[in-house]
């Protein structure tokens, strides 16, 4: 059984900083792309970060390019989101997510494992 623990997420201020956490079991973690998602009420599940399977390729989307980093420790079998600068804007849940292939996609529909999801809240 697969399972994607995250942590990390809170109550933050405006241009603080998290580091959120996902630790992955049930599979071989280092075969697969790994991504964060984030969702907010009424709107759809949206893309933020993904890294391929060893780490040497990754994604951001616009918003959070030079803020966030993408990083993952294929020993623990573990990914990272570490968020600089954060604004109001990038509250939200976030989703770790586990992904069908070793090279990361930017659809949610490619990633078949994802955790329960962890709370961001960044007040201004």
């Amino acid at each position: 059984q697969v399972q994607l623990v995250e942590s990390g997420g809170g109550l933050v201020q405006a241009r603080g900083s998290l580091r959120l956490s996902c630790a992955a079991s049930g599979r071989t973690f280092s075969r697969y792309a790994m991504a964060w998602f984030r969702q907010t009420p009424g709107k759809d599940r949206d893309i933020v970060a993904a890294i391929s399977w060893r780490g040497t390729s990754t994604y951001y989307t616009d918003s959070v390019k030079g803020r966030f980093t993408i990083s993952r420790d294929n020993a623990k079998s573990t990914v990272y989101l570490q968020m600089n600068s954060l604004k109001p804007e990038d509250t939200a849940v976030y989703y770790c997510a586990s992904g069908t292939d070793s090279y990361y996609s930017l659809s949610q529909y490619d990633y078949n494992y994802w955790g329960q999801g962890t709370q961001v809240t960044v007040s201004s």
